[in-house]
């Protein structure tokens, strides 16, 4: 008997690594959770380079945050970690899940970043949301082995990462969620800064495991909420903006909390 096919998300995160959704916009997945929206993370690869940990642990700690973010589903590609190269093949496994979960916002990597990873998974989901809007792309559900019809997102933003953006198209507020945002991320207790995780011998300290880095994240989330008169906020980039409205003030319905 074939798995049914799952109802649409709301919103989808596209990330090249286990960690880069609840590193860069944790606290929205949580909001969005907590608002009732269904939410979901598709990873690209299981973090094989990393230095610290390993796949199957990543794994396993990844389920522990999707838990914690109340994800509807997450689904991991399997890629090799470090080869992230932006082949048809990549593009249609991707095709498959976006047209299986037919989400209404997809969130990817940033296009600048620190990590080469990063920006190829950008360009690769990019080429990927376009070309799953073909009709002539065929792809199947990887469940049921149906045929699959197109389908494109609404939106879709970029979340920031270690290279802030000059000009954000907009910040969520994440203020009532932070301790279950640190929560998903500590999750990843081999990545990130966690005094319980006992790292081994083999395990160097990394750009992103020391309390420093930890940190940051909470002064970077600190600044940008600031900007819009909240304790702690979450930027995104509008890819290919201008977005358009028929209703400017549903769009602008909040008051500006800074004037």
């Amino acid at each position: 008997m074939s798995a049914p096919t799952p109802a649409p998300l709301d919103l989808l995160a596209l990330a090249a690594h286990p960690d880069d959704v609840e590193l860069c916009a944790g606290g929205t997945m949580c909001t969005l959770g907590q608002q009732g929206y269904r939410t979901g993370v598709v990873d690209f690869t299981q973090g094989q380079l990393g230095s610290r940990g390993t796949p199957e642990k990543r794994m396993k700690e990844a389920a522990k945050a999707s838990e914690v973010m109340g994800l509807a589903a997450r689904e991991n590609l399997g890629l090799m970690d470090g080869e992230i190269a932006n082949t048809r093949e990549h593009q249609r496994t991707i095709i498959r899940q976006v047209r299986r979960f037919r989400p209404h916002v997809v969130l990817v990597n940033a296009l600048e970043t620190r990590h080469p990873d990063h920006h190829d998974a950008a360009r690769l989901a990019l080429d990927a949301l376009f070309y799953g809007g073909l009709r002539k792309i065929e792809t199947t559900d990887p469940e049921t082995g149906a045929p699959q019809e197109p389908w494109r997102p609404h939106h879709t933003l970029h979340y920031m990462q270690a290279v802030p953006f000059d000009n954000p198209t907009l910040v969520v507020d994440v203020s009532d969620v932070w301790e279950q945002r640190l929560d998903a991320l500590q999750s990843f207790e081999s990545q990130f800064f966690n005094p319980e995780y006992d790292a081994g011998a083999d395990e160097p300290e990394t750009f992103v495991s020391n309390r420093n880095f930890f940190d940051w994240v909470e002064a970077q989330a600190r600044t940008y909420g600031y900007k819009v008169g909240a304790t702690f906020g979450e930027p995104f980039k509008y890819h290919r903006g201008p977005f358009g409205t028929d209703d400017l003030m549903r769009v602008l319905e909040n008051e500006k909390a800074y004037r």
